[in-house]
Order: C-alpha cells, then structure tokens, then sequence
C-alpha cells in the first residue's frame, strides 16, 4: 500500500486578525462571562439573519434543547423529525422525557418530506424538529401548514444552514424557533457554541433564563425562578463570534465559490452531487457532500481516498440506527428506506472557505481514479 504525503483535511475555520484582536479585547478586559459582549455578538447575529431576537448559548445542542423546553415538550409526547441529521436533533426530544419519530427524507432534499410527516403524526404529537440539512432550507411553509393544523410546535434545527434562505427570506426570520451552531467545521465559529432566534419577545426572555441556570432578572445572582441550564456562551466565544459575523457575507460566498468549483470539477465523475438551488431555497454551504452509485461500496472508496492523503467522512448516518436508538426503541433496517439507502452512499469531502483550488482538483482527480 502506497501511502501519499500529500494530504487535504476534511474542514478549517477560517481565522484572521479581526478575530484575534477582538479575543484579546475581552481577555484584557478581565470580563470573560456575562459582560457586554454577548449581547453584542447576539444583536449582530439577530440582524444578520433578520430575526427580532438572538440568544447565544454554548452549542447547537443546547440551543436544540431549549428549543424543546420552550415548545413545552414533555413525557408520553412523540416529536417527529428527520432521521438523517446529527443525533441532537432527536436526543432533544429525549432529553425532556419525550419519544422521538422518524419520518423519512426527500431523496433529492435530503430533508423532512411533509407527506411522510403527515402520516406520522398521532394524537401524542407534539412537536416537528426540522432539519435544514448541508444548509439546504427545509420546506418550511408545508409543515408549518402542518403545525397550525394540528396544532404542534414546530422547531427548526438550522444548525447547518446559518445564511440560507427560504422564499427569499433567511432561515432564522420565520418566526418560530430556530438553532444555529458554530462548531469549528461550520459557516462561522465560536469555538464551541450555538444561538436561538425567535421573534417572541417571551420566549427570548425565558431562553435567557434558562440558559443561566433558570435566574431571574433582579439584583440577586443566587436567585433562581425555574429549573436551569449552564448553557451561557461566554465572552471569549462572543468576541470570537463578533469577527466572524462582521465578515459573513464573505465567508458564505467564499464557501459558495468552492461548492462552484466542486460541480465543475465532478461533472464528469459518476457520483450524484449537491441538489443546486431554486427560486425558493437557497443553500448555505456547510459541506460538499456526494452520493456513490449503488453499487459502489463507500467504505472502501473512503479508506482509499485517506490512503491518498484526502480526509472524508460518511456524513451521515441515520439516527434511527445509532447503537442506543436500536436497544432503547427497537429501530430497524428498512424503516426509513430513503433515509437508509443515502446514509450507506453519500461521502463529505474536504471543504471549507478557503480550500485552493489545486486541492479540490487533488480531491477530485482521487475519487475519480479510486472509483475507477
């Protein structure tokens, strides 16, 4: 076996001076939690994604996770979401006693289908948690259709598609509640960390609580009103977040630049690439994910490309089939066929904002030649 010295890693924030200098800002000032800088970070944050109200906490989980608190999700409650997704999307629903079901995806979107949605929803339904997700916009207006019908909350996990848009309009500007994240391989970063947005004034002032061990707005730093988290972002992640805001716009179009090369780039090459944009959703990219033929085992083709020096993941596996999903509710092959099939075939290269070109047509070159 042929080892390459060569190597292209699968994601990298982007960091420059601004982001330094304002770190160093809030580290000189001695003021590293609770300061003015949180709610800095988060007014920008609200107007970037034009919502009313921002509440910056310490990752896209926590965010998910108050979102299911104030939807007033509880035990004997089913709450319907995607099974292809990162595992918090379900496990918020958990966390507050409640039973997670999975309604199958689009195969084109990835994301929820509102026909499949439909069907699921029982006399226990409570609440949807849908799942923008690669930062393709979720088909809002069906299941928000849905919602006011039946009479459920609907929670928009957005955690991979801060700057997306639906009907010309961005995610996080609904209305309902919707979560960010800004883990390092995201659009933006804080580090760790995650926001919440809403235009309910209400709620912004219960997520403020919540987070902040459930304290209420008075003089007394011990005293506590409700059941609370320690889901405060702190300042140093604000600062950080503060540079990354200021230059999103250019960030996003740089992520969009690469994604625009990588379709040129494969259109020759047997793999099925990102569904491209519409007059209604407009992608922010989060990761330039390819689905395999069928017949191609994807395994195989990811220990290859990392034999070459190119880094992939299966991005990703259907929450439905995670060990604990299987054992706690008896989750199966064959549940969630649309699901299933593209979690066994779709493969994330390496991507991020400032990827050179002659990296992705190493990327590109390799997958051809390893599916070959």
């Amino acid at each position: 076996m042929t080892v390459s010295t060569r190597t292209v890693a699968l994601s990298s924030p982007w960091l420059d001076e601004r982001d330094e200098e304002l770190v160093l800002e809030v580290l000189r000032s001695g003021w590293l939690s609770l300061g003015p800088t949180g709610p800095r970070f988060e007014q920008l944050l609200a107007e970037a994604v034009g919502a009313r109200h921002c509440a910056a906490v310490s990752s896209g989980t926590a965010g998910l996770h108050l979102a299911a608190r104030l939807a007033g999700i509880g035990p004997g409650d089913e709450v319907i979401t995607s099974p292809f997704s990162f595992v918090a999307s379900a496990n918020c629903a958990i966390y507050e006693g409640a039973t997670p079901v999975f309604a199958d995806v689009d195969p084109q979107t990835f994301n929820l289908d509102p026909s499949a949605v439909e069907a699921a929803i029982t006399e226990r339904t409570k609440a949807i948690v849908a799942v923008d997700i690669f930062g393709y916009p979720s088909e809002l207006d069906p299941l928000i259709e849905l919602c006011e019908r039946h009479g459920l909350v609907l929670v928009e996990d957005a955690c991979e598609a801060l700057g997306a848009r639906y009907k010309g309009r961005p995610l996080g500007s609904h209305g309902h509640l919707a979560t960010f994240a800004f883990y390092p391989n995201k659009q933006m970063t804080t580090g760790e960390g995650g926001a919440v947005t809403t235009n309910d004034e209400q709620q912004y002032e219960l997520l403020t609580s919540l987070r902040n061990q459930g304290r209420l707005e008075t003089s007394s730093w011990l005293l506590h009103g409700r059941l609370g988290y320690n889901y405060r972002l702190d300042d140093v992640s604000a600062a950080l977040g503060i540079g990354q805001v200021e230059r999103l716009d250019e960030i996003l179009a740089a992520r969009s630049g690469v994604a625009a090369r990588y379709a040129e780039l494969l259109a020759e090459v047997d793999v099925e690439v990102p569904l491209a944009d519409d007059d209604d959703h407009v992608r922010s990219w989060f990761v330039y994910v390819v689905k395999l033929p069928a017949d191609v085992d994807r395994d195989a083709v990811a220990r290859r490309m990392s034999e070459h020096g190119v880094a992939t993941a299966p991005y990703v596996p259907s929450i439905h089939l995670q060990p604990y999903m299987r054992e706690r509710y008896g989750f199966r092959e064959g549940m969630l066929p649309f699901s299933e099939d593209t979690s066994a075939r779709t493969l994330a290269l390496p991507f991020h904002a400032r990827l050179p070109l002659d990296d992705q047509e190493y990327v590109v070159d390799t997958l051809r030649r390893v599916l070959n």
